[in-house]
């Protein structure tokens, strides 16, 4: 079996050097075509026109936009060739920077494809994921004989099918304190395309102590937010350097109130909308004058875009303060440098919270899908009266629910009182709205509650029970350890996936 896994495992390796291996040539070749359409004398060194004759055919559309084409100066209009920095040196700008998007997911996706088609000249991309079949609705750069493959892997492979031109550079890890600021080092600008806080806080902290101006957004169900940090860049305890994260969000939320969008949900266009706006973003720090017409310095006054598909308008947009005099990273009583993010001494993973969640309840307080499927399966007719609860929102309700599951969403459960029952065992005058009359009642057929993941369960149990809803332990409430995801693993292997 070892040996099987092995040569499975050096086909692999052999098929991802080919694959680099042929895009790599298929590089070559685009290039060699675009040079054989160049006369001798464009060949040379010192080129008569900038950009390759291809480049200027690829480019086009772009370079005559006053905001990317016009802004170099005409000393003469006897040598033609200056009338092509004028034309084309925004273009040039593109073609020298150097853009890092940490991660390849649902933003970093459309933003690659976007800088590329501009024609960024490096583009690097860091994420350590891989390839799954749920990323597809979103993550445009991938395709499905990719799943299994590096995100940046797969990503670059469509970018070099669109463009050729630049160069792309891949780091197939996650990123972590102790590589980035080597990573971030190589680069301009860096785009954070990631989905959690930890590595926000780290990315924004880096590329401030290294002078880089960051683009930052996020997006969740039908919500997005967008912001360029850091610009323009100054060194800690420059006031006329623009706000980072730390300054916009001094404290990151509490650990159990973030949710990813494998839990929230994502449409697939508001990420991607989120994602075509870096890039936008990006396209104009690069291009932008570094002075206005008067030959004062040029700044853009910092703001926080807010998107929203379902709202009119779809956008607004907050000015932000400048930096804060009391931010840890870029104020003159700043605290984090790149020691301590490179020694480990600034900890993300602490200053955010565990965003795993503890066990809330004990052994007894849970079942495994298996034991309550025979204990309660109306196919064996052995079925008990009980009730189940499914806590998941109404729309994941919606995809898929156990037969006989009342829904009632954790977020209507944590929006009511704490309490109902008097000490005593009395009932109080109210009774949370959410509470169904059967459990209400004097019964004591078993409750069971659900969720999708098994974490959302345990904490409405535990306020099922502060609620006295288990008559002091005359009725059982408890959860179904795992939740729908265990369902499908021990029970029904045909139940949804999403």
């Amino acid at each position: 079996m070892g040996s099987l896994e092995e040569t499975c495992a050096s086909l692999r390796a052999q098929i991802i050097a080919t694959e680099e291996q042929l895009a790599g040539l298929k590089r070559d070749l685009a290039k060699a075509e675009a040079q054989s359409a160049i006369p001798a004398s464009e060949n040379q060194s010192e080129r008569r026109w900038p950009l390759l004759q291809e480049e200027y055919k690829r480019y086009g559309r772009q370079m005559i936009v006053p905001q990317v084409g016009l802004k170099g100066k005409i000393v003469s209009w006897e040598t033609l060739g200056l009338l092509a920095d004028r034309v084309s040196a925004g273009q040039l700008k593109l073609r020298s920077a150097k853009v890092l998007l940490v991660g390849a997911g649902g933003l970093g996706c459309p933003a690659a494809q976007y800088l590329a088609g501009a024609g960024v000249g490096t583009i690097g991309l860091i994420d350590g994921d891989t390839v799954e079949v749920s990323n597809l609705h979103r993550q445009v750069l991938h395709r499905t004989q990719n799943v299994g493959k590096y995100k940046v892997d797969s990503a670059i492979e469509s970018l070099r099918d669109l463009n050729p031109h630049p160069t792309y550079i891949a780091h197939r890890t996650h990123l972590t304190p102790s590589e980035a600021p080597a990573i971030f080092n190589d680069y301009d600008i860096i785009l954070d395309c990631t989905d959690n806080p930890a590595t926000r806080y780290l990315i924004s902290d880096t590329a401030v102590l290294l002078g880089k101006t960051l683009v930052s957004a996020s997006a969740l169900r039908t919500e997005g937010q967008l912001m360029v940090l850091n610009h323009p860049p100054r060194a800690p305890g420059d006031k006329t350097g623009g706000p980072c994260y730390r300054c916009v969000f001094p404290k990151p939320p509490p650990a159990d109130s973030v949710v990813s969008c494998a839990d929230g949900g994502i449409i697939g266009p508001v990420v991607g909308t989120m994602g075509v706006l870096q890039a936008l973003e990006a396209i104009k720090v690069i291009t932008a004058p570094e002075k206005n017409t008067d030959g004062t310095a040029r700044r853009d006054p910092p703001s926080l875009h807010i998107f929203s598909a379902y709202s009119s308008p779809l956008v607004r947009t907050i000015r932000l303060r400048s930096r804060r005099a009391n931010c840890a990273v870029c104020s003159a009583e700043a605290t984090v440098t790149l020691d301590t993010i490179k020694s480990g001494s600034t900890d993300y993973v602490f200053f955010c919270g565990s965003a795993n969640l503890p066990s809330l309840l004990g052994p007894e307080e849970r079942i495994s899908a298996h034991e309550y499927n025979q204990k309660h399966s109306n196919v064996s007719g052995s079925a008990q009266p009980h009730t189940v609860i499914d806590v998941r929102d109404k729309a994941q309700f919606g995809i898929c629910s156990l037969e006989n599951s009342t829904n009632i969403p954790i977020s209507d459960v944590l929006a009511s009182s704490s309490s109902s029952l008097q000490g005593d065992g009395q009932q109080a005058a109210q009774i949370p709205s959410w509470v169904p009359s059967e459990l209400a009642s004097d019964s004591t057929n078993p409750v069971y509650v659900v969720c999708r993941l098994g974490n959302d369960s345990q904490i409405v149990v535990k306020k099922m029970k502060e609620l006295g809803l288990d008559q002091h332990g005359k009725r059982f409430i408890g959860d179904i350890r795992g939740g729908l995801k265990s369902w499908k693993e021990q029970v029904d292997p045909e139940w949804p996936e999403y």
